[in-house]
């Protein structure tokens, strides 16, 4: 919830001052972002993420030049505000989904079945037939069991074999859990003939926030050798995933969107020359740099008087929002009024009775010393993976509210 009228005191300054530091790398932006003129003018009860559609859109143009034959599939997870989704549809894209709930998000979005992939390699036999009853031909797989599930609820569907890469270099690699090993890759194929499939093409993911498009390089020679081979046991692949992976800016400048994909799709171009179709899932990169959340301090302590750092509690946590401050993966920007005095390191928390909730500790964060509570803080790119972890009412708290500009 939130009360208009109220102009937080040299906030709109400061986020100036940010947001022209941050994006030296672009040129496509005006000087002060709309979400953030928005926060600087408004009084918020609760902890709310302020989200500007305009800023996406551009974000989507702009990859959509640098992927050039690329199709975009939106990774609806990222932020399924039926605002950016009816948006993003609006625009051309399409849409890659983890769930049956993420399937009729976009099919209200105005989405047709054809613009939507199952792309989730862990789904129920009853979500598959959904799908299939729906229209959807295109899916992920990674197992034989998923395969056989697949055969059985929609029979005849395309898939594509997700392959599991070594995508160490990026901040938060998600390879672990997900895709199959290369040398089993073929066989998949071969079992998805078996049973009526058509073994579509590969899909990978260089994990999230791979900051420089050489990052790219050793894992397309990973999939490229198993495109090979896969070709050379009779398989005519048609299709390569490259996923997500598309950087936001955080504490640092990222590349443009624009000049970021052109460079990706020069090193997937020269590899897979024969690929007659390429699709990417950008998620954070699209939306991630649109949004900032509102937030208040509740609480600054010391634990004992000798501590060198302070604790600062927020009125949003782990469970509000913040998850993907999990082992400190994602370092937010964050800002407050009082930037211009004495700064100093503190321990970054959220509110709830649990002390798995602690954002920031072992990289302490740079706050002013004369934080206290009451005080407003702008927590910056977060129009990504922060609506969708929030819980539902986990201590009493309510989820994040959200405004979509």
């Amino acid at each position: 919830m939130e009360l208009s009228g109220h102009r937080w005191p040299g906030l709109l300054e400061m986020t100036m001052t940010v947001f022209v530091t941050g994006s030296a790398t672009r040129d496509d932006v005006t000087l002060v972002p709309r979400h953030l003129q928005y926060i600087a003018n408004t009084r918020f009860e609760r902890p709310t993420l302020v989200i500007d559609s305009e800023a996406v859109a551009r974000q989507y143009m702009g990859l959509a030049r640098g992927l050039g034959r690329a199709r975009i599939h939106y990774a609806v997870k990222a932020n399924p505000a039926p605002e950016i989704l009816r948006r993003l549809c609006a625009l051309g894209s399409n849409f890659d989904a983890a769930s049956r709930a993420e399937i009729e998000m976009c099919r209200a979005a105005g989405a047709s079945a054809a613009r939507i992939t199952f792309g989730n390699t862990i789904k129920k036999p009853a979500d598959i037939a959904f799908a299939h009853a729906l229209g959807i031909t295109h899916y992920a797989a990674d197992a034989v069991e998923e395969l056989e599930k697949l055969a059985e609820h929609a029979p005849g569907a395309h898939i594509c074999i997700r392959i599991l890469v070594d995508a160490t270099s990026a901040d938060w690699p998600l390879s672990r859990k997900f895709g199959c090993a290369p040398d089993m890759a073929v066989g998949l194929m071969d079992r998805c003939v078996a049973l009526g499939l058509v073994p579509h093409g590969l899909s990978f993911h260089v994990g999230s926030q791979t900051r420089e498009p050489q990052m790219w390089e050793p894992i397309l020679d990973q999939v490229a050798d198993v495109w090979q081979a896969a070709r050379a046991a009779g398989h005519d692949l048609k299709l390569l995933n490259i996923g997500g992976g598309f950087p936001a800016g955080y504490r640092n400048a990222v590349m443009a969107p624009e000049v970021y994909a052109t460079e990706v799709m020069k090193r997937v171009n020269a590899r897979f020359p024969d690929a007659a179709e390429v699709m990417a899932e950008p998620g954070r990169g699209l939306v991630a740099e649109a949004g900032a959340i509102a937030a208040e301090v509740m609480l600054v302590s010391r634990k004992h008087d000798s501590d060198l750092h302070r604790w600062v509690y927020l009125d949003i946590g782990k469970f509000s929002g913040l998850a993907e401050t999990m082992d400190e993966a994602i370092r937010y920007k964050i800002t407050t009024d009082r930037d211009h005095e004495t700064m100093g390191a503190c321990v970054l928390a959220g509110p709830s009775c649990d002390s798995a909730d602690v954002l920031y500790e072992k990289q302490p964060v740079q706050l002013p010393l004369g934080l206290k509570s009451g005080d407003r803080v702008v927590i910056h790119s977060c129009g990504a993976y922060t609506t969708t972890y929030a819980s539902i009412g986990f201590n009493g708290f309510p989820p994040l509210d959200v405004v979509v500009l």
